[in-house]
């Protein structure tokens, strides 16, 4: 009993920083024994920020309030409260009910005038707190602030650069007058949003005011993009989630005010700027909001002039000199051109869709233009201001799609940064802004919410539009039947889509030429068009490309799937988002089904390492179910089985594959696309086949989002046979194990080790063991699961039929010790526990030796 109660109490006590001591106590009662504990750089910034005067604290402090925002958002707020308190800078007594009540963005926000409100004593303790809180390991936004502070020279040089932001710099009348006409030129084109109507409403565009509707975008500062090589939409789209629990600790966010200061990065104040983006992520609309805050003051008014293209515009030009190209769209500025370029150090050059131009960007040629008036391809000229052969000084800020970016040499950019779309909140408030009824909108996002496949896109702008579009259709249409509504709503990214077309339809025969052969034949050449695209990389299509598939215009059923800009005769097409493209892709076999073609595109599909065709192959499992692709049929007739009859031969195959004589080893990775095909399918047999005879699932080591854990979910719920499932250090959070423990009805093994398990998960889990009677062994080890919730857990342990439980390294303390007791006392089948590497020492450990003891426990071994 010595050597189990040694090895189960014995473990070492976590470490934990004691409090510290106020300033005005510590050894020496001065604030210079604080600094001594401080970094140099972070010393240093303190006792520059105490030189400053009162008016200048207030203006620093109001430069960097974003990052301040930011930086709190993604503290410990409670050890910031009892830091504040503890040493006498604020009482906090207040704000802590305030943060539970309206959340961190109003509580951040009302510290943060409060503490100014106090003066100058109040702001340099804030600091002071702030300093030792981020001491061990600073946020990325800290770093950056630090640095600023501190890099950009004395604090006159700091202050001027500020209010030149504010205030802009001096210009003749001439300038001035004709800087006027540029800015209400440039508002004119950015002071409204505008977004396609609903199919049904109205055939015009509805437009919002930028300034009321847009929505705030995440932007980090991160190279991610590099690591990229599987589809654009779902390297990110599934992967989003993880990326925002990144932002908070290792990238810095970027506020559009910040993207031309000090990069923490680079350590400079960068000059080059590069924003990268999937399809639909909002890249466009950011600098539309970039311009219009420049316009109206509120950003960068350093940039005396600011000039933005497109390079789909571009790409209609031969050789120019940069004045022309600045002339063709901005015609007025001829007079006064020359003089405005003579100080590029107050230009800001912004060039939207890299990934659109024509020109091929080698951001480390030779070739470089060294005057405005020389003719050049736009390629050489856009590099050469981005290498600052050309106006030395100016600013450049480009944006791209990810995958445009792995072709280029991105090392001549100061500062990379990514758009990552909408964070929660932002989600529903985009909901609320597109629907009027605010109970519509609620209902509507509540589904989204509880459908992953729907939820996980809804963080890129085109999909909330998208998936708002079909809802509003859903839930107009049949209000008072809630449960027939809801059979009816889609709930696979293929279900979506169809009831995306299909209501275009539905609205568009009611039209004059709206017959079912009209929309089937264009429906057929759209479809040819958007997968010669995708096979062959291509998003943006001209009127070449419409004769050559035999598009024909019908006016309102074209537009409503595909955009057009420029004016005739160069105008250029894309669909409305990159993954209509590939929906019509797929939908064009099911319309016009021939049998070689559709074998030659899976085959091409299969051969494409970048995974470009991914979701392309899911719509095609997705429309093989005929009840997806029913709603379709009364808009284009028969749809043809044979195709479906294919695709499900194609995914037997692959099944087969595994299984055979001569089965292929194939990775997680496509293992886990083929669940996705199988998902989106909706075929329970073949999932079931695809797992039933390996009667084991194993994703140990791989990462395994809440989307994916959906998946797998379908995937369990659909085979009878699988017996154990291995998803050790997966990093599966919250939401995903949800997901999965309603699945687990016929699986007797389960590994969640080293999962970083929260202690929230045990309620979780709880729900889990207590509704199987088929588990006998589950390991929870190298997980946190001490906490408030453990005794969930613990009571579901005792009603269960667990054979073996292992809670190696859980983190548990001897206050878990009597929920263990209470697991172990009511549970009868329990013969093996694993409590090692947990520190269960203390008053309690009586409790558990106790429950270990009694003849009622049939634990047999115990480690």
């Amino acid at each position: 009993m010595e050597r189990l109660i040694e090895r189960l109490g014995g473990g070492a006590p976590r470490q934990s920083r004691a409090p510290r001591q106020s300033t005005k106590q510590a050894a020496s009662g001065s604030r210079g024994d604080l600094l001594k504990h401080l970094t140099e750089k972070t010393s240093r910034f303190l006792q520059q920020l105490s030189a400053y005067s009162d008016a200048s604290l207030r203006l620093i402090w109001e430069y960097v309030r974003d990052d301040l925002n930011y930086i709190l958002e993604n503290m410990d707020t409670e050890n910031f409260l009892n830091e504040l308190q503890s040493q006498n800078v604020l009482n906090t007594d207040k704000y802590q009910p305030i943060k539970m009540k309206l959340g961190y963005s109003f509580f951040t926000k009302m510290i943060l005038e409060d503490l100014m409100e106090l003066g100058r004593e109040a702001v340099i303790g804030f600091w002071e707190c702030l300093c030792w809180l981020q001491n061990d390991c600073p946020h990325p936004n800290f770093s950056a602030t630090v640095e600023e502070i501190t890099q950009t020279g004395n604090r006159t040089f700091l202050e001027v650069q500020i209010l030149l932001d504010e205030h802009g710099h001096s210009l003749t009348p001439e300038l001035t007058d004709i800087q006027g006409k540029h800015k209400q030129h440039l508002l004119e084109k950015t002071q409204t949003l505008e977004e396609h109507t609903p199919p049904g409403s109205t055939l015009k565009k509805q437009s919002f005011p930028i300034n009321e509707h847009y929505v705030n975008m995440i932007v980090v500062s991160t190279s991610q993009f590099r690591r990229r090589l599987q589809n654009e939409l779902i390297a990110t789209g599934v992967k989003h989630e993880e990326y925002l629990r990144e932002t908070q600790t290792q990238f810095e966010c970027i506020s559009l005010n910040r993207l031309f200061r000090w990069s923490h990065e680079s350590k400079c104040v960068p000059h080059a700027v590069m924003v990268s983006g999937v399809p639909g992520i909002g890249k466009t609309t950011l600098m539309q909001k970039f311009v219009y805050d420049w316009v109206t003051g509120k950003l960068y008014q350093r940039f005396s002039f600011v000039f933005c293209f497109r390079f789909r515009d571009l790409n209609k030009l031969a050789e120019v000199s940069l004045e022309d190209v600045i002339l063709q769209q901005y015609s007025y500025l001829e007079s006064q051109l020359e003089n405005i370029l003579q100080h590029p150090q107050k230009l800001l050059f912004i060039f939207d869709g890299l990934d659109e131009s024509a020109y091929q960007m080698d951001f480390r040629s030779s070739k470089l233009c060294t005057n405005q008036k020389w003719s050049e391809k736009v390629g050489v000229i856009v590099v050469s201001l981005v290498r600052q052969s050309l106006l030395k000084g100016c600013s450049v800020l480009i944006t791209s799609r990810p995958a445009r970016l792995n072709l280029i040499d991105t090392g001549v950019f100061q500062r990379i940064t990514e758009l990552m779309g909408f964070r929660f909140e932002d989600r529903q408030v985009y909901f609320d802004n597109f629907f009027d009824n605010k109970e519509l909108s609620i209902q509507t996002f509540q589904y989204v919410q509880e459908n992953d496949s729907l939820y996980t896109f809804c963080y890129i702008p085109s999909y909330c539009w998208i998936i708002c579009t079909v809802l509003s259709m859903c839930f107009k249409a049949q209000p008072a039947n809630h449960k027939q509504l809801m059979s009816t709503l889609p709930k696979t990214m293929t279900q979506l889509f169809v009831a995306f077309v299909a209501n275009i339809l539905k609205n568009h025969n009611h039209g004059e030429d709206g017959t079912q052969d009209s929309s089937r034949e264009l429906l057929k050449s759209m479809g040819v068009m958007a997968e010669h695209g995708i096979m062959n990389h291509i998003t943006v299509f001209d009127q070449r490309d419409l004769k050559t598939f035999s598009i024909r215009i019908i006016q309102y059923l074209f537009s409503c799937f595909l955009m057009e800009s420029g004016q005739p005769p160069d105008v250029d097409y894309t669909f409305l988002h990159l993954t209509l493209q590939e929906f019509f892709a797929a939908l064009v076999h099911f319309i016009d089904y021939n049998p070689e073609k559709l074998r030659e595109s899976l085959q091409h599909a299969e051969s494409y390492e970048d995974g470009r065709c991914e979701i392309f192959v899911r719509f095609l499992c997705g429309l093989s179910d005929i009840s997806t692709r029913s709603l379709l049929k009364s808009h284009v007739a028969e749809m043809s089985v044979q195709a479906s009859i294919h695709v499900i031969t194609w995914l037997n195959e692959k099944i087969a594959l595994q299984h055979g004589p001569d089965k292929q080893k194939i990775s997680q990775t496509e293992l886990l696309n083929l669940f996705y095909c199988l998902h989106e399918s909706r075929n329970k047999i073949l999932a079931s086949k695809c797992t039933g005879l390996n009667k084991e699932i194993y994703f140990s080591g791989f990462h395994l989002t809440p989307l994916d854990c959906s998946v797998l979910s379908f995937i369990l719920e659909s085979s009878k046979e699988t017996e154990k499932v291995n998803l050790e250090t997966c990093t599966i959070q919250d939401e995903g194990l949800r997901k999965l423990l309603t699945a687990l009805n016929n699986v007797k093994y389960l590994s969640l080790r080293g999962n970083e398990l929260k202690p929230t998960c045990c309620i979780h889990l709880a729900s889990g063991i207590r509704n199987n009677r088929t588990l006998r062994t589950l390991d929870l080890s190298h997980n946190d699961l001490d906490g408030p919730h453990f005794s969930d857990l613990m009571k579901a342990l005792a009603t269960s039929r667990l054979e073996e439980l292992y809670l190696k390294n859980t983190k548990l303390k001897e206050t878990s010790c009597v929920h263990l007791a209470t697991g172990i006392m009511g549970n009868q089948t329990l013969r093996k526990l694993d409590l090692s590497n947990n520190n269960l020492k203390g008053p309690h450990f009586t409790n558990l030796m106790a429950a270990l003891s009694s003849p009622r426990c049939k634990i047999r071994e115990v480690q």
